[in-house]
């Protein structure tokens, strides 16, 4: 099979494509023929090593796919081959065969392409866990969106307004604030500017209830932002590490941090199913829309990571074996 790899660790062009043996699986595994594979801020950050990374060189990137079962395990009866399946966590996603658990396969509706599905599973469940487990929006709530103009800060805009809730948006350029805005964004503020100022002005000098971080950099300004007993969830660095939070700050303003992990949540597959279909429900019911993804064969990888390394990307990328 083919597959986007590399030997060694470093910048884009360490990514090699090129023919290995091919994907095989266990009695527990389905064998998949990918269609459409989603690119992360993990795989830059795994072909870093700043991730850990199993097993040995080529290592092969990509966690998030879609595709159509070719063959199945002696111990797998809910799925059969031909079966159209989607996955968030499955490793060595960046080839034309990939062998996913079968707790893992994710049955995909026929209204749901496989370009949608590895657009909207990792960031679309990771916004799932962010306004219903790390954070309960609520009606009323004004909730600040980090990086909105991201795949996952455009899914946090629109599932906080379908929770009653109302999304202010941060973002590096006036043509990101327009996507933001566009899904739904009640004001979009740069990054440039005195956001925190702007943001106790939109909430007449209160502070958001809950600001999503995936900056990290940004943690002791996304505080600043934030209502007295408000919250600040903390679920990424694309911009750098945070600065140290005082416990006392924490104590003085009733405010609290909470982090969050996707695997954490994803615990069995009635869970990954329960919260896929509702992803699935809401884009087949037009109230989640997903951008149109910029997409890349997956021979041309190594375009796909400097686009996204570059930051002047918006929404998903997706690689097509």
């Amino acid at each position: 099979m083919k597959a986007l790899v590399f030997e060694q660790f470093g910048g884009p062009e360490v990514l090699l494509y090129k023919e290995i043996k091919d994907a095989s699986i266990g009695p527990d595994e389905v064998l998949v023929r990918t269609k459409a594979i989603g690119l992360n801020f993990a795989d830059i950050y795994r072909r870093r090593g700043n991730y850990h990374l199993a097993g040995q060189p080529p290592y092969i990137l990509g966690y998030e796919g879609a595709g159509i079962v070719e063959e199945i395990g002696s111990n797998v009866t809910e799925v059969k081959p031909g079966d159209r399946i989607a996955f968030a966590d499955v490793p060595y996603a960046n080839a034309e065969l990939v062998a996913v658990p079968f707790e893992k396969a994710i049955p995909l509706p026929e209204s749901i392409s496989f370009e949608t599905a590895a657009s909207i599973l990792l960031q679309g469940l990771t916004a799932h866990y962010l306004v219903h487990d790390s954070y309960q929006i609520k009606a009323g709530d004004t909730a600040l969106v980090h990086a909105a103009a991201g795949g996952v800060g455009q899914l946090l805009i629109q599932m906080a307004g379908l929770l009653g809730g109302t999304a202010v948006g941060l973002t590096s350029s006036s043509a990101k604030a327009d996507i933001a805005q566009k899904v739904g964004a009640k004001k979009v503020f740069l990054y440039s500017e005195n956001w925190v100022d702007h943001i106790m002005q939109e909430t007449n000098g209160a502070g958001a209830d809950v600001v999503f971080d995936s900056v990290g950099s940004t943690l002791s300004e996304s505080f600043a932002a934030t209502r007295v007993g408000g919250t600040v969830v903390f679920y990424g660095m694309a911009g750098g590490d945070p600065e140290p939070v005082d416990p006392r700050m924490l104590m003085d303003t009733s405010k609290t941090i909470t982090g969050g992990d996707l695997w954490n949540v994803l615990t069995s597959r009635a869970e990954r199913i329960k919260r896929s279909n509702q992803l699935f429900k809401w884009i087949e019911n037009g109230d989640l829309t997903v951008s149109t993804p910029m997409t890349f064969a997956l021979k041309d990888g190594k375009e796909a990571h400097e686009l996204l390394e570059s930051r002047k990307s918006a929404g998903k990328i997706l690689l097509i074996p």
